[in-house]
Formats: structure tokens, C-alpha cells, sequence
């Protein structure tokens, strides 16, 4: 037997109704047909800390016998209500569990309501004999705080040290600066202006299109060759004695950048705060590492390679130019797609 939800989802039903009425209607006029029955809908609400409710909207969707097959291992089916399954998890449902259903189908999609009021969808496809369905993408609740933690601070790290456009602005930074001091206030203006943007855009205060950021970065780092050259031809500018004034303009530019990969996760209102700082710390950590990398190999190169420095420089220079270039032709289609 299946269930249907106790409330009846009247405008749901009669939506999908509709929509499925108009999709039939459509398979006629073509050669071939719409399948509108390969995707399951699955309604699941938060009823307290640690009891669930399934509810099934398909009348051709095979019904669970056995609740807890599809449930992580410490969570036990309740006895069903008339028009839906119930179970419960000690401790709660959080981003590290997964819920599997056993259907042959396209896919499936699944609709939360968590205990907060939030309310969640996500489309998941099938492999042919099961579908599984993460709740981190349900924007479930972390686990615990250290799990948290951990886990945003090494996506932080990763996020940086896996990003070449980032780094490589860095480098740019390094190779136009000279003194400790310079270098520090510099990087400090970056790391304060992507830290502001990264948390409004996370945080839904001013988020921007994902496609005029990334032409944007392109940009900055080819401003910063440009500069680095002109520097190395014995011109300075206004980048030059005030350096910091530039790494804050494009360190908001990059913050936006940073926000794609925190976006993309989904996650609970409540955790956002702690995702967003050890995310953050990550970012920094990363930065910093890559910073003391190239300090070091700056210092290896002028102890033991000094008459090879210029050189080096303004190949450095050259490249970054030629590589963010090359970004920013690439990037600029995305722009027009819509």
C-alpha cells in the first residue's frame, strides 16, 4: 500500500495534476513520449528533534516494507500513520547521513520541511536499481561542531590551494610588493575585503551572478601584471605606494568567488555562522601557506640564483598576464548564457 500525505498537499496535487496533464497532453503531438512516471516525489517533514515522516505522493511507486532499509543504521522505523511512514534517529538526521531508496526509477524528488520552519528541494537520479539521497544537500544540521569545523576549514584550504586564479593574484601581489610591512598591510586589505563579500554573499545579504565574477578575477590579475611590468620598467603608480588600496577593491571581487564554493554545498541557517568562519580560517590558512612557499623560494633563488631574479620576474609577469588572458576570452561567453 502507499501513502499519501495527510494534509493532502491539495495545491501540490493539483499542481502536478496540471503539470502532468499538460506533459501528456504534449506526448501526443510528438514522435516520441515524455516519461512523467520515472520520477518518484517524496515529501519528508522534521516533527520533532528526532522523529521524521515520509510521505509519498505516486500511486505507481513501489511501496517500503521495511522503512529501515532505506534509514542510516541508527535510526528505527515507528509504526506508520495512516497516510505515511514515520521514523525516528538518535542523534538527529545531519549532513553526514544519507537516505537510499530501493526503486528501479529516473530519479527522485524530495521536498523537506525541516523542524525551523526551512523548506528544502532537491531533484536526485537514479543508478537503475536504487536512489540515494545525501542530506547535505537537504541543508541538514552538522553532525556536531567539531565535525563542522573540520570539515569547512579543510574545504576552506582546499578551496584556495586548488584555486589557480586565486594564487596566482597572490602571486601577483608578492611580485609587486617589496618589504614586509608593504606585504603585510596588502594582504591584510585582501584578506579583509573577501572576507566581507564571502559573508554577504553566503549569507544572502548581496549575492551576484556567478558568471561577471569570474570575468572579473580574470581582470584583476590582469591589472596586477600590468602593473608589475610597469614597476619592473622603473614606473610607478598609485599601486605601487599604495598597494593595499587595489588588493581591497579586487579582495571584494574575490570574496564573491570564494562564496560559489560555499554556496554550492547547502547549509542549515543554523550552521552558516561556523561555516562561514572556519571556511574562512581555511582560506586563510591556505593563503598563508602559499605565502611562506613563496617567500622561501624567493629566498633559495636570491641566495643561490640572485643573477637569474629579473629574469625570472618578468616572466613571472608575462605569464600571469598571458594565463588571465586566456581566462578572461574564455569566460567572457558566459556572460550572454543565459
Amino acid at each position: 500500500m502507499n501513502f499519501i500525505r495527510p494534509q493532502f498537499r491539495k495545491s501540490t496535487l493539483l499542481l502536478s495534476g496540471i503539470v502532468l496533464g499538460s506533459l501528456l497532453g504534449l506526448s501526443s503531438s510528438f514522435a516520441h513520449d515524455i516519461d512523467v512516471t520515472g520520477v518518484a516525489r517524496v515529501f519528508m517533514d522534521e516533527l520533532d528533534d528526532k522523529q521524521y515522516q515520509l510521505s509519498i505522493v505516486d500511486q505507481q511507486v513501489p511501496p517500503l516494507f521495511n522503512i529501515e532499509r532505506i534509514l542510516p543504521e541508527r535510526c528505527s522505523g515507528l509504526a506508520p500513520g495512516r497516510f505515511s511512514y514515520r521514523f525516528e534517529c538518535e542523534p538527529k538526521l545531519n549532513t553526514e547521513d544519507s537516505l537510499s531508496f530501493p526503486w528501479p526509477l529516473e530519479g527522485l524528488v524530495l521536498i523537506t520541511q525541516w523542524s525551523d520552519g526551512s523548506n528544502v528541494s532537491g531533484f536526485f537520479p537514479g543508478d537503475g536499481s536504487s536512489i540515494e539521497v545525501p542530506m547535505a544537500e537537504m541543508k541538514a544540521g552538522s553532525a556536531s561542531l567539531a565535525n563542522l569545523s573540520r570539515r569547512y576549514l579543510i574545504l576552506g584550504g582546499e578551496h584556495i590551494l586548488f584555486g589557480p586564479d586565486h594564487l596566482l593574484f597572490v602571486l601577483g601581489l608578492m611580485l609587486l610588493l617589496q618589504g614586509f610591512w608593504k606585504i603585510f598591510k596588502t594582504i591584510t586589505a585582501f584578506t579583509v575585503a573577501h572576507s566581507i563579500t564571502l559573508a554577504f554573499a553566503v549569507l544572502g545579504i548581496f549575492p551576484l551572478p556567478r558568471a561577471p565574477i569570474e570575468v572579473l578575477i580574470a581582470v584583476s590579475i590582469i591589472f596586477l601584471a600590468r602593473e608589475i611590468v610597469i614597476g619592473q620598467q622603473g614606473k610607478t603608480t598609485l599601486v605601487h605606494s599604495k598597494p593595499w588600496i587595489v588588493a581591497f577593491a579586487f579582495g571584494l571581487v574575490h570574496g564573491f568567488g570564494f562564496a560559489g564554493a560555499l554556496g554550492e554545498l547547502g547549509l542549515s541557517d543554523a550552521d552558516i555562522p561556523l561555516a562561514l568562519l572556519f571556511f574562512n580560517l581555511g582560506v586563510e590558512a591556505g593563503q598563508v601557506a602559499f605565502i611562506c612557499s613563496l617567500l622561501l623560494l624567493n629566498f633559495l633563488i636570491t641566495r643561490f640564483l640572485y643573477h637569474l631574479v629579473p629574469g625570472i620576474q618578468r616572466g613571472l609577469a608575462y605569464g600571469l598576464g598571458g594565463i588571465a588572458s586566456y581566462w578572461f576570452l574564455e569566460r567572457i561567453p558566459m556572460l550572454f548564457i543565459v
